[in-house]
């Protein structure tokens, strides 16, 4: 194999009676629940199936903050002139089982201030792929937009037990791309000439997490969540990176 290159005779695998590799068994393996329209609860935020009734108006009251725009630009869609724009494209786009949005709320002033959302999502397989991530300035750098991430991926390994947990965006997007490796993914690779997105050609980088990585991710998040890592300011002492790399697994 290309030195660098994906090499699956790195990975656990079996020999067959014909002498061939093939992958490993899943002893016991079966379709995993979709994931149920209920809320996350944690200490900064909750994260709470999107309802444009509830949370349109907070959103983009909190998106309005970006006065340039710069969260739209590797969206699909958007940015909206009006409230009343936002609120259709919810109701015609946002209320459906996949993507399933979700807003994040601010725990402190029950504000919405951003949304993320489940999508692609394949019980059969045991995968699942997180995105439609929009964080208003009010959210971006904050415990709460962790938290929020945290929350997201312990329903999906611990409370449904999928397999494998997706991150993709833009491969321009170098924002989406450093907070994929913040929080744990790994780095799968380049897919060209994706989709065509606004008029303009997409490439699209490929990030995932497994359930075998996700007790060592899981001890960081709740590390680096913990109050003890946050000094009176609210700064935080470790930072997430090196706390994975410090962390015991569970």
């Amino acid at each position: 194999m290309t030195a660098g290159l994906y090499d699956p005779l790195d990975h656990p695998y079996e020999t067959n009676a014909l002498g061939q590799p093939v992958g490993a068994s899943v002893p016991g393996w079966g379709p995993c629940p979709p994931p149920p329209r209920s809320a996350m609860e944690g200490r900064f935020c909750r994260v709470e199936p999107l309802d444009p009734a509830r949370h349109a108006a907070d959103l983009f009251a909190a998106n309005g903050a970006d006065a340039e725009g710069r969260n739209w630009t590797y969206l699909t869609y958007g940015p909206f002139a009006a409230l009343e724009d936002y609120t259709a494209w919810m109701e015609q786009t946002c209320l459906g089982d996949d993507p399933l949005l979700h807003a994040i709320v601010d725990k402190v002033n029950g504000k919405a201030i951003g949304v993320a959302s489940y999508l692609r999502i394949t019980p059969a397989q045991g995968v699942i792929e997180v995105g439609h991530i929009n964080f208003s300035p009010a959210l971006q750098r904050t415990p709460a937009a962790t938290e929020a991430m945290y929350l997201m991926m312990a329903r999906v390994f611990d409370e449904l037990g999928y397999r494998r947990y997706e991150w993709k965006c833009n491969a321009l997007n170098e924002g989406s791309r450093r907070a994929a490796l913040r929080l744990g993914f790994s780095f799968e690779g380049i897919f060209r000439q994706a989709m065509v997105t606004k008029g303009r050609n997409r490439d699209t980088a490929w990030f995932s997490i497994l359930d075998s990585e996700w007790p060592a991710a899981k001890a960081a998040f709740q590390a680096w969540l913990d109050p003890a890592n946050f000094e009176a300011g609210g700064k935080q002492k470790r930072g997430l990176a090196e706390l994975r790399v410090t962390s015991p697994s569970a």
